[in-house]
């Protein structure tokens, strides 16, 4: 009998509303929450009475800040280019049977919002509004490690989500085994990273990172293979050693080729040098010549009586460069003078030369 009197009331509720409103909305929906890219159905049920018998019109809106936006209407026939043309219907194909509720398809982020449906009929009008929130849930969800795989490491297992809207929880699980996390092991939800420390091999297998939302999930998965720690030091030691064989390589290779442009630079200026400081070679002519002059000259302080000798002389010939070279010259050799009658027979004119003073003027 308890169970009953509930629904006797809101039986007599109905019943009384019937009797004096007429025109009464069924529909009990509240808040509304979905994916991106889902479906979902806007209950708008009503009862009529016999007093509504003028003509049904149901109308659909999107209730913003400072407008209300149409989304379909019925008046004796469906108008739905508005809002969300092309996406939005009445469930019922006739909705004035008492059902006027309405289905989105592909919904979107932007759909959400409070939406209002109203029906009328003289001389009732009722409305009833509903709350729809639009989410994206995870998608392109990557994992990876980092860290180096070996025994004794600390190693970081991290998750995340490329899409989907605020508030993503992360979960790490493992695959086979066990199925239990390390013992060592901490995770951090809101960031999706499992921190590892110490790692043993028998950490080893498949991860696998679950990321929800309150509209959807999305999953990945990475393997996790523990290995023995290699010996590092030698690792470093081959690394610094070849290094600087390396560098003595190439310091070697420089030094060859700077010696190489060093030779070449000193074969060419030496090919290309001239030496200015070597006298050019005397000719034969000039040496005839002033060999002939001097002789002329000695000839012309000579009397007759010593010429005698050099009538014999062939001036034709030139005489050798070796014989001025090897011809004797005495410092303290001084010419014949010739007495001035010898001088005015052979034709000489007498000059008056001017005596100077010992600084050199005329006296």
């Amino acid at each position: 009998m308890e169970s009953l009197l509930p629904h006797l009331l809101w039986g007599l509720l109905f019943l009384c509303a019937d009797l004096t409103e007429g025109l009464t909305i069924t529909s009990k929906q509240g808040m509304e929450t979905k994916a991106q890219g889902e479906k979902i159905t806007l209950f708008c049920q009503y009862t009529l009475t016999a007093q509504d018998n003028s003509p049904l019109d149901i109308e659909w809106f999107k209730v913003e800040p400072n407008e209300e936006k149409a989304v379909i209407l019925y008046n004796e026939r469906v108008y739905d280019t508005y809002l969300m043309a092309g996406r939005v219907q009445f469930v019922n194909q006739n909705p004035a049977a008492g059902d006027a509720s309405i289905e989105i398809s592909n919904l979107k982020v932007a759909d959400t919002g409070t939406y209002q449906c109203k029906v009328k009929t003289f001389p009732g009008i009722e409305t009833y509004r509903v709350q729809l929130a639009v989410f994206e849930k995870p998608s392109r969800t990557q994992c990876h490690v980092e860290g180096l795989h070996e025994v004794g490491n600390d190693l970081t297992l991290k998750c995340k989500s490329q899409e989907g809207a605020a508030l993503i929880n992360y979960h790490w699980k493992k695959i086979g085994g066990t199925e239990e996390l390390p013992a060592r092991s901490s995770l951090n939800e809101v960031t999706g990273e499992l921190l590892v420390k110490n790692a043993s091999q028998v950490f080893s297998g498949v991860y696998k990172c679950v990321a929800s939302n309150r509209v959807g999930t999305d999953e990945c998965s990475v393997v996790l293979n523990i290995t023995p720690s290699t010996n590092r030091a030698g690792t470093v030691a081959g690394a610094v050693i070849g290094t600087l064989l390396g560098l003595l390589l190439l310091a070697f290779f420089i030094f060859c080729c700077c010696k190489k442009q060093r030779e070449k630079k000193y074969e060419k200026e030496v090919h290309h040098d001239i030496r200015e400081d070597v006298p050019p070679p005397k000719s034969r002519a000039s040496t005839a010549h002033s060999y002939i002059g001097s002789n002329r000259s000695s000839l012309g302080s000579m009397s007759p009586s010593n010429m005698d000798g050099y009538t014999k002389t062939q001036y034709n010939k030139v005489p050798s460069e070796d014989f001025e070279r090897t011809s004797p010259q005495n410092p303290n050799f001084q010419p014949p003078k010739v007495a001035a009658p010898n001088l005015s027979r052979m034709g000489a004119i007498p000059v008056m030369i001017p005596a100077q003073s010992k600084d050199g003027s005329i006296v």
